[in-house]
Parts: C-alpha cells; structure tokens; sequence
C-alpha cells in the first residue's frame, strides 16, 4: 500500500486487494447502486477482483485512481476518493463514496479537497466530476470544494442525464 495523502482528519492511500470487505460494502450502499451504478460485485472473491482490474491497474498505468480513505484517529475505513480516468469522458475525474454511517461529517467535502490538491501536484490542469442530478449531497460536494457546474452529459444511450462539473488546477 501506499499513502498518498493526509487532511486535517483523514489518510488516503491507494487501495489493496485485502480491502475487499470495505470496498464490497461501499459499492452495495444503497445511494452508491443508485447513483454511481450497480457493479455487481456481491463477494469478497470480486471485490478483490475489481481493485486489482480497476483501481491497482489503473494506479499501475497512470499513477493515480481510487484511493481508500481512513480516519487518522482510529484508522476506521470510511470509503474511497480519487482521481479516475474514464473511457466515457476527455478528462480525470475525482470520484468518491463512502459508508452512510460517516455522511454529513464533511469527509467527502475534505477528502475531495485533498485530492484536487494531490491533482496539481502530480501535474493534472484540469478534473471534471459527474453526478446525478438528484444526488443533492454529491452536487454540493463539487460546488463546496470549487467545481463548476458545465453542462448535462449522456454518457450512455440509456443515460437520462449526467451533470458534469469542471475544474481548472492551479499551477
């Protein structure tokens, strides 16, 4: 594992085939099928699968992605944030989900802060974000943390709509 960055209360370092259960939970939380999508993943034996073929591959070839977000008081798993690059969109985009249990703690608008900084620092100038227009908590989030509202986005034929947020990085 490797630590990527420290907030005020939070480590993100990248995640790691033996954070299944943790990743196994986030990706069945209610708000994360209806909102991020339904990925399938109902066993620890896939959840190892997916971050090996998504967030490890992804942190082997482009030297960033999903990173695994722990409080530093108690080393608690809360959820993940980070920087992921999509075949559907031009540019990296800053992702994030966590457990309910840790919601309106203000962990995603930090964490999220925490890695646009890392952005700038490994040389990204530009991040886009995507949201469903419902996801109320999602959308303040990205404006809380600088992004701009860009325009709706169909990501797919059966996509109803996507909000796209853009965010240029400072130098």
């Amino acid at each position: 594992m490797t630590h990527i960055l420290d907030t005020e209360r939070l480590r993100l370092r990248t995640l790691e085939p033996d954070d299944a259960a943790v990743y196994l939970k986030v990706v069945n939380v209610a708000a994360f099928i209806e909102y991020i999508g339904d990925r399938g993943i109902r066993t620890i034996d896939a959840a190892r699968k997916a971050i090996a073929e998504g967030p490890v591959a992804m942190q082997h070839t482009l030297g960033h992605s999903l990173y695994l977000v722990e409080r530093k008081d108690d080393g608690a798993a809360i959820g993940m944030c980070g920087l992921i690059k999509r075949e559907s969109l031009p540019d990296v985009d800053i992702g994030y989900a966590f457990l309910p249990e840790y919601g309106g703690k203000g962990y995603a608008t930090e964490a999220a802060a925490g890695v646009l900084a890392y952005a700038a620092s490994i040389g990204l100038r530009r991040l886009l974000a995507i949201t469903s227009p419902g996801n109320d908590a999602s959308n303040a989030v990205l404006k809380k943390i600088g992004m701009r509202f860009d325009k709706t986005v169909y990501l797919s034929p059966e996509d109803p709509g996507t909000l796209l947020y853009c965010y240029d990085v400072a130098g």
